[in-house]
């Protein structure tokens, strides 16, 4: 079957740890981690829905990621890499993915990134 994860945002601790956009408030790497972190939040709620069994997850289908970020910024897929390294760090091969990187003007909470996963799992 498949399990959908909504969009996640940077946050730990009940709070948006990275704010604001890509090519103003923030540097790339400072979106990695903002991917990454929400990739973190990803696992948790996939690990939720799986009663705590990763070991379903047979492989991730697709990351959907929002940057905020301002009009002359370009590197999206770059900011995403944070997050789809950590899936290959965790699951391997089967961490491999289709994804898309797409930039926008604004996200809740101010959140400079919201990703989406879709997992296929036994």
């Amino acid at each position: 079957g498949h399990l959908y994860v909504s969009g996640q945002l940077p946050m730990a601790d009940g709070a948006v740890t990275y704010t604001g956009r890509l090519g103003a408030e923030l540097d790339i790497e400072a979106g990695q981690a903002a991917a990454r972190l929400c990739a973190v939040n990803l696992l948790a709620q996939a690990s939720a829905a799986l009663e705590s069994d990763l070991s379903r997850v047979q492989r991730v289908v697709k990351l959907g990621g929002f940057v905020a970020a301002t009009a002359e910024f370009s590197d999206h897929p770059k900011v995403m890499n944070g997050a789809s390294d950590l899936m290959v760090k965790v699951f391997g091969e089967a961490g491999c993915h289709t994804r898309f990187a797409v930039g926008c003007a604004s996200l809740p909470l101010g959140a400079a990134v919201e990703i989406d996963a879709l997992f296929e799992v036994e």
